[in-house]
């Protein structure tokens, strides 16, 4: 989560009022207060301080603590600008983390640019985060929705599991390879793999609807920090090494064991613009520029670029890898200009050995939004204690239990809460669900505009690799920042144990010196054999020869 400097950390000033019109207010009194947001000066503006949020953290030039503008509830009156502003923001901070998991499942199942852009489109289009930020009461105190700016999108824990899935289907001839001339083995396109994924993701997804009405105090039990922040991190951990560092070398695909012939000699392959072999300086420089792109702007851009810093990264890579002649702008012009959901539909299905894995995806995720919805009520100034609490607790879990199984219907992968908006509510202060609509509509839009997709399908490997390898280093940090609010008692006493014991922590560093150093190849051993008997010959002799006297 970003946070402001505190060298440049604003002076709160007063919450305004929330007189925003009662949810029960006749015509009359919503037209009128849509006549005055939509005319008046303060239904546009209100008192948001916009210098403050577009002005950077120069370093030695700030004059003091700045003056914070006023924070904004759920329900307090935000003005149109603020809330249209803020709503970009929160579309622009989870933009990165949307795109990725198309983009890397569409390039593990080799489907074509066309099929690839219409699978990003999909999941840019945010209907069913309007459902986690509604609060529908259903009965006896159960709820849908957090009523809290609740984002949601693709989760990376789908991300590794599936990868893993469309590697089983295609060693166990679900879906076929071609061997070329020159002995490479290429993945056909697979489409069906990824409609048995929507479908076994569509039948699993019951089991967070069962979840959801749990008592949250048992979840919190059986689910404590020290498991969630386990499994955050390894999810994290997992994606780094498995789809951020190789891409950031070129690719994840074949080309990073770099072969000799085929197709996969260069990266990404031979066919595209600049290929060069994995791991060359070219493409770690480009993916550096972006990840360094994005450590500058969290440091010295303003409350604005460090809610954005993600697209900076993306759009100083590609800039300069354009120039240098890397894109290939042809997903751009296949790309279609206006799309929806179901323009291309794929046959569902279930795999079966799919199922097991599909399930502890969904268990993630109910761990997943436990934790983002605590860390949204309190950056929205929502008490995290007592029944109401627990109620968005019960009503988040349950719809994303929803949302995974109309996700697999709107051919999408199960969606989690995006903890990035977290960030943007805490450094903006505004946590008004007026701006959560808004982030929905530009996301809406950015779905339905095809060609959008299609640039960021033409984002080259190295570019990608590094802005996701500071996105899945972030979601390890989660992992290790929920890790450190469980007590390691047992974990440390035995640590003092072992080392106020001699003979345990000798017998440690013995083995590790073991397994550490190398071991001497055997003629190097008969070599020393052969030089201590040489060694004992003239003490044996002259032994021998005491005892014939």
């Amino acid at each position: 989560m970003s946070t402001v400097p505190s060298s440049s950390q604003p002076r709160p000033v007063d919450t305004p009022n929330a007189n925003t019109p009662p949810r029960r207010a006749g015509f009359r009194s919503r037209v009128s207060y849509a006549k005055e947001k939509l005319t008046t000066k303060e239904g546009w503006f209100g008192q948001y301080d916009y210098r403050w949020l577009c002005l950077p953290s120069v370093p030695f030039l700030n004059s003091g603590p700045a003056r914070a503008p006023p924070f904004y509830g759920l329900d307090d009156n935000m003005p149109l600008l603020l809330a249209i502003t803020t709503g970009l923001q929160h579309a622009l901070a989870m933009l990165a983390g949307l795109i990725t998991p198309p983009i890397i499942f569409a390039s593990a199942l080799s489907l074509d640019s066309v099929m690839s852009a219409y699978m990003i489109s999909a999941s840019l289009i945010g209907i069913l985060s309007l459902v986690q930020m509604s609060r529908l009461q259903l009965f006896k105190g159960y709820y849908l929705g957090t009523g809290l700016i609740s984002v949601v999108g693709t989760s990376f824990a789908t991300l590794s599991t599936a990868n893993a899935i469309f590697n089983a289907m295609y060693r166990d001839g679900t879906c076929s390879t071609t061997t070329l001339a020159d002995g490479t083995s290429v993945r056909d396109p697979c489409p069906d793999a990824y409609g048995k994924v929507l479908g076994t993701s569509l039948i699993c997804s019951f089991l967070e609807m069962f979840l959801a009405f749990v008592p949250p105090r048992i979840l919190k039990r059986i689910f404590p920090p020290l498991v969630t922040g386990t499994v955050v991190l390894m999810i994290g951990a997992s994606l780094i090494g498995s789809s951020g560092a190789p891409n950031w070398g070129g690719g994840s695909n074949d080309c990073r064991s770099r072969p000799s012939t085929g197709i996969f000699q260069l990266c990404p392959t031979t066919l595209a613009p600049r290929p060069l072999p994995w791991g060359s300086p070219e493409f770690i420089g480009i993916g550096f520029l972006s990840f360094i792109s994005i450590i500058l702007t969290e440091l010295f851009g303003s409350p604005f670029l460090k809610n954005v810093s993600i697209i900076v990264g993306l759009a100083v890579g590609c800039i300069v890898s354009g120039a240098a002649g890397y894109i290939d702008g042809s997903s751009i012009k296949s790309a279609p200009a206006i799309t929806f959901l179901w323009v291309h539909t794929f046959k569902i299905g279930v795999y079966p050995p799919a199922i097991l894995p599909m399930l502890a995806v969904y268990v993630s995720l109910a761990m997943e939004a436990m934790g983002d919805i605590t860390a949204s009520a309190e950056v929205s100034r929502v008490d995290v204690r007592g029944l109401e609490f627990d109620s968005r607790i019960q009503g988040g879990i349950l719809s994303d239990g929803i949302g995974g199984f109309l996700s697999a219907l709107f051919t999408v992968t199960p969606l989690s809460v995006f903890a990035q908006n977290n960030g943007v509510i805490a450094i903006t202060r505004c946590a008004n669900l007026s701006a959560g609509r808004w982030c929905c509509f530009f996301l809406i839009l950015f779905g339905v505009l095809g060609k959008i997709s299609g640039v960021f399908l033409a984002i080259p490997n190295p570019v990608l690799g590094g802005v996701t390898t500071f996105l899945f280093a972030s979601v390890a940090v989660s992992g290790i920042r929920v890790l450190a609010f469980s007590q390691f008692t047992r974990f440390f006493n035995a640590i003092v144990i072992i080392l106020s014991t001699p003979f345990l922590s000798g017998g440690i560093v013995a083995a590790l010196l073991n397994l550490i150093l190398p071991r001497e190849s055997k003629e190097e051993e008969n070599d020393r054999m052969l030089a201590l008997e040489e060694q004992k010959e003239p003490s044996v002799r002259s032994a021998n020869s005491k005892r014939d006297q």
